[in-house]
């Protein structure tokens, strides 16, 4: 029943999370990347990268390109959400689809809470996704909890 997009609040969101660089850099998989953790290609950055890369990138083109990367995201949320949604709710959905994967979404207990309408559960469950505890996933999906229910972003 989904069929948003992800509003410009809910990418400035993704994008506080994700973390901003002007300029290129190898991600910790070791591949180029560049803006918000936009792919530029897999393998180390070579110095042969396109020329908008190589010269850097600015905050809004960085946006653009996380509106691009974040398709799969707001795709996998629009598929798989049966109830209505708020654009908050949608936000936070597409943030956290769009930092663990659309297929890990998509068989997720989470979705099935959101679709029975159990939404004051979801922020426990976004909960259960912190890879033991890492303090920095731990920040983001207490983050995504509170802007589920109450739309702080």
């Amino acid at each position: 029943m989904a069929n948003g997009t992800v509003s410009v609040r809910g990418l400035a969101f993704i994008g506080r999370w994700e973390g901003f660089s002007p300029t290129l850099y190898n991600d910790p998989l070791g591949h180029c990347t560049i803006g918000y953790g936009h792919l530029v290609h897999r393998g180390r950055c070579t110095g042969s990268e396109p020329a908008e890369f190589r010269t850097g990138i600015s905050p809004a083109r960085g946006l653009a390109l996380l509106r691009g990367d974040s398709g799969t995201a707001v795709r996998a949320v629009n598929a798989g959400v049966r109830v209505p949604m708020t654009q908050h709710k949608f936000d936070a959905l597409v943030s956290f689809t769009f930092n663990i994967g659309a297929s890990a979404f998509q068989s997720s207990t989470l979705l099935r809470i959101v679709n029975q309408g159990r939404h004051g559960e979801v922020p426990a469950e976004l909960n259960q996704w912190t890879d033991g505890g890492l303090e920095g996933l731990v920040r983001r999906r207490t983050a995504e909890g509170i802007l589920y229910v109450s739309g702080q972003y």
